[in-house]
């Protein structure tokens, strides 16, 4: 009766240790993946009362597709945007925030990093100079943070 227990705990630990390890090999794999020559920019958003939708869609028509150019070349790493699920208090209040990860620092304060895809997908370059600078009219503040992947 004993040794068909002990034969279920050694499959259980033997589980145990396969579970464990794959984790382990899997975290491995993750931090070899991070680069630390990447570089994260939040950048938030602080829209007029009501805007905030129309702000967004402009954002997603005009500047979405120049950051998705960066990152089919390779200059980008990943783009992500959120708006909050909750409310706050005014002077805490974001409406949107865009999260960039930059292949380098330098890609990320390059100043003309776009320049090349706004003439590709833009021919119209007033309407999209308008239309941007509407988009900002719509702001009541923006502020851009850089961030730390490798706090943990």
């Amino acid at each position: 009766m004993l040794n068909p227990i002990l034969n279920k705990s050694k499959i259980l630990l033997s589980l145990l240790v396969v579970f464990l390890s794959a984790g382990y090999q899997a975290r491995a794999q993750q931090n070899t993946v991070k680069n630390k020559d990447y570089f994260t920019i939040e950048s938030y958003y602080k829209v007029k009362w009501g805007h905030a939708a129309e702000f967004i869609n402009l954002w997603k028509q005009n500047h979405y597709p120049l950051l998705k150019k960066a990152l089919e070349k390779g200059d980008i790493i990943s783009i992500t945007a959120s708006e909050p699920k909750f409310h706050s208090g005014e002077e805490t209040r974001w409406d949107f925030r865009v999260s960039v990860v930059f292949k380098t620092v330098n890609l990320a304060f390059e100043e003309d990093l776009l320049d090349m895809y706004k003439k590709q997908l833009f021919p119209d370059s007033e309407a999209l100079k308008k239309s941007e600078q509407y988009r900002f009219e719509l702001l009541l503040a923006h502020w851009d943070i850089e961030t730390a992947d490798d706090a943990l």
